[in-house]
């Protein structure tokens, strides 16, 4: 396995990108309540499992390898299992594919939580539906469920695979009890701007009567 074309076992470079990614998360998701801190955990847990996956150890292909005979080169580019998928299929350039769309996610993502973080610290506690809020209820959280998807798209792996609906899980269950906490202080400007703004995807349609359904039933 330790041949010319291994290109695993990085692990200073795994350490970096994971704590580049525990600044930005320290720095852009809140962590002041308990269920703050355990769907960032989830976050970080992801984050990890991805980077040491990516650049230290790539489990997924060794076990496709050992177990069921799948013979994948233990490079960067094979290391794009969707990517080889697409190729494989005679549907183009897999590697090229994989990387513009998990590229164009990731960087969406980013730019939404970015969005939404400069909101809510210039307006100091009060109540933000302008900005990335006039089309979603939590933006930051939709930025993280893109984010992950890009990630999961660009280097899918055993771990992320497993906490990738437990992160979904636990924003969801965070944006609900944050909901009803702000209900609390804002109640009719806030039940007016749930019922007029979806929770997290935007829609292009006005709200939707699902959705509409939800917002009464979190209230």
């Amino acid at each position: 396995m330790h041949n010319n074309g291994y290109a695993y076992g990085s692990w200073g470079i795994a350490i970096t990108m994971i704590v580049i990614s525990l600044f930005f998360i320290l720095k852009f998701i809140p962590m002041r309540t308990r269920l703050d801190r355990r769907s960032g955990g989830a976050l970080i847990a992801f984050m990890i499992a991805l980077f040491a996956e990516m650049y230290g150890f790539p489990l997924p292909i060794y076990l496709l390898g050992h177990f069921i005979g799948i013979k994948i080169p233990y490079d960067h580019i094979s290391g794009h299992l969707l990517g080889d998928l697409i190729s494989g299929l005679g549907l183009g350039n897999g590697w090229a594919i994989v990387m513009i769309l998990s590229n164009a996610l990731i960087i969406l993502g980013i730019w939404i939580i970015s969005a939404g973080w400069e909101h809510v610290y210039e307006s100091e506690g009060g109540l933000v539906t302008d900005g990335a809020y006039r089309h979603m209820r939590h933006p930051q959280y939709t930025g993280i469920f893109i984010i992950t998807l890009g990630f999961m798209i660009q280097w899918p792996t055993l771990a992320t695979l497993i906490l990738w609906p437990f992160v979904i899980w636990m924003y969801v269950r965070l944006a609900r009890r944050e909901e009803h906490d702000v209900l609390d202080k804002f109640p009719d400007k806030y039940r007016a701007y749930m019922e007029r703004t979806p929770m997290f995807i935007p829609s292009l349609f006005g709200t939707r009567a699902g959705d509409r359904s939800n917002q009464n039933n979190i209230a």
